[in-house]
């Protein structure tokens, strides 16, 4: 490359400018054409479109320095599979004993896949029943837009003998145990006062506080400042979607309450083995609008991943939200964006992000961390309570009143699921919800203004079946982004109220997918004519500009 011509935009216009300029004074047309119209019609010329040809390659190249010049983190585990090997890393699907441990050969096998990368060691992991591991060959593979999923990182995971890992076991339970308890309710419900009270004392719980105490106000919410504002349910998962011509309700296929789901140790054990869930899913006939954790774990089991957020674009777009003072059509005057910068971009990038995160974070769960999932956990509690086993659990878990009340509904310890097959077949953490959330709000926080107000906002009535104005506090301060982060923990959080999800794989996940975000960004940006720079803010409070 270094013996070629440089071919920058402005000496690529510059070219076609004067060749438009020869045509239009030089060049005679047939009778009657307005000046210029032989120009037009004809191909351009050759040496232009070599030089297109050329500027187009060294864009990408210069994508690709941006890319490669990012800073290359370490990748840490937090040492459980050192210190405790066979116990606490994930091993569903995989050969188990009664104790619901995993066959160590067959973990073996596990790891030598993981680490040769070969298809014929994929192949010879052993499974204990007929449901397949999820994927683990995603986190291999290349994309050729944004960071490269091995050039991201996340912090090690809570160890199942620290103190943060049992106050994010304790809400998870008490999530399970509140999962019917209407999100209005909050306020006056006994289990919700119990819930607050309970994980108010732990040492290390990191879900938001007021006052040093877990609120029902701050209970089981996100760690935006958008998540604690206003009511639970973000705007973008009540309003009706403009779609096109269609005008789409958001009521949705709930399940029946009560209808939880590996309670008791046989079906729990078949599960953890991969075998497939003898238990159906029961939906509720009447279709809901969300306003209960149930509902919230029933609308993540079965969702396309970046759907929340396509509606939330169309919402906002149907709103005639003002768009970012960065983008540069806000300043211009005889042209509008469509294909760059307009309905049709913002449309289409805000779900392309998806696959890129979702092939970040499988690198995570597989390659680094294997972090185990919460209904495994459970079993482990079950048994060291039991007396079957002994386990290294940090003991403020096993001194929380949530296992008393747990085992007076159930009969066991196990973390009750809202699934009939409990977790999917791959590791907890992160999160692949959380970090597509993560990624596709950052991309709608830079494109639309985040300081207009939502107008008129909403919550569903106490059976979900109607929609009814909001009235109570913030209810004039509800913004975009404020409701983008909102909708973002709404959709992360609700996989931690089916019980498959730890509040780090949520809030780790969730900056994981920002980073993916600000990568693509910051590549495409050198690709547009128009120039433009958008700014965000960040889900830690930090405002940036891209």
């Amino acid at each position: 490359m270094s013996d070629e011509p440089q071919v920058t935009r402005r000496t690529f216009l510059g070219t076609v400018g004067a060749g438009a300029a020869l045509a239009a004074t030089g060049a005679a047309g047939p009778a009657g054409a307005q000046p210029g119209a032989a120009a037009l019609r004809r191909d351009p010329p050759h040496h232009a479109a070599q030089d297109r040809r050329r500027e187009a390659f060294e864009t990408r190249v210069r994508a690709a320095r941006i890319a490669f010049e990012r800073r290359l983190p370490a990748q840490t585990p937090n040492g459980e599979e050192r210190d405790y090997p066979f116990v606490a890393n994930f091993a569903k699907g995989l050969p188990h004993d009664e104790f619901g441990e995993v066959d160590r050969r067959a973990y073996g096998a596990l790891l030598r896949a993981l680490r040769t990368g070969e298809r014929r060691d994929f192949e010879a992991i052993p499974l204990g029943g007929e449901r397949p591991l999820r994927n683990p060959q995603a986190g291999l593979a290349f994309d050729l837009e944004g960071p490269d999923s091995h050039h991201l990182a996340m912090p090690p995971a809570p160890r199942i003998d620290g103190p943060e890992n049992s106050g994010e076991m304790a809400e998870l339970y008490w999530m399970a145990l509140a999962r019917d308890v209407s999100f209005a309710d909050y306020e006056a419900d006994s289990l919700i006062a119990a819930a607050c009270a309970d994980l108010s004392r732990f040492s290390d719980f990191r879900g938001p506080k007021e006052g040093g105490a877990v609120t029902p106000a701050t209970l089981f919410r996100g760690f935006t400042a958008g998540d604690v504002a206003g009511p639970y349910v973000s705007q973008f998962l009540l309003r009706d979607i403009p779609y096109g011509t269609l005008g789409i309700s958001q009521r949705q296929q709930t399940f029946l309450p009560a209808a939880d789901h590996l309670t008791e140790y046989d079906s729990w054990l078949r599960i953890q083995r991969g075998e497939a869930p003898r238990e159906p899913v029961v939906y509720d006939a009447t279709l809901r609008i969300l306003r209960n954790g149930r509902d919230l774990a029933a609308y993540v089991q079965i969702d396309a991943l970046y759907q929340a957020y396509l509606n939330a674009c169309l919402i906002l777009l149907g709103l005639g939200a003002p768009f970012d003072a960065g983008n540069p059509y806000a300043s211009l005057a005889t042209t509008d964006g469509f294909g760059t910068f307009g309905g049709p971009h913002i449309l289409s990038l805000v779900t392309e992000v998806a696959t890129r995160a979702l092939k970040a974070v499988w690198f995570q769960k597989w390659y680094v961390h294997r972090r185990l999932r919460p209904e495994e956990f459970g079993g482990r509690i079950h048994n060291h309570v039991a007396g079957v086993a002994l386990y290294p659990i940090d003991p403020e878990i096993l001194d929380s009143p949530v296992l008393d009340e747990v085992a007076s509904r159930t009969g066991s310890h196990l973390l009750p699921q809202a699934f009939p097959e409990g977790s999917p077949m791959h590791p907890a953490y992160g999160a692949g919800h959380a970090t597509v959330a993560g990624a596709c709000v950052t991309i709608l926080k830079a494109w639309f203004d985040e300081s207009f107000v939502l107008p008129d906002p909403i919550v569903p009535s106490g059976d979900g079946t109607r929609l009814v104005a909001y009235t109570g506090p913030g209810a004039g301060a509800l913004t975009v982004g404020g409701e983008l982060d909102k909708v973002a923990g709404n959709i992360a959080l609700a996989r931690n109220f089916a019980g498959v999800h730890w509040r780090t794989d949520y809030s780790e996940s969730l900056r994981l997918g920002e980073a993916i975000a600000i990568g693509i960004l910051e590549e495409q940006r050198i690709t547009y004519n128009e120039g433009g720079a958008m700014s965000l803010t960040r889900f830690d409070g930090r405002r940036i500009t891209v």
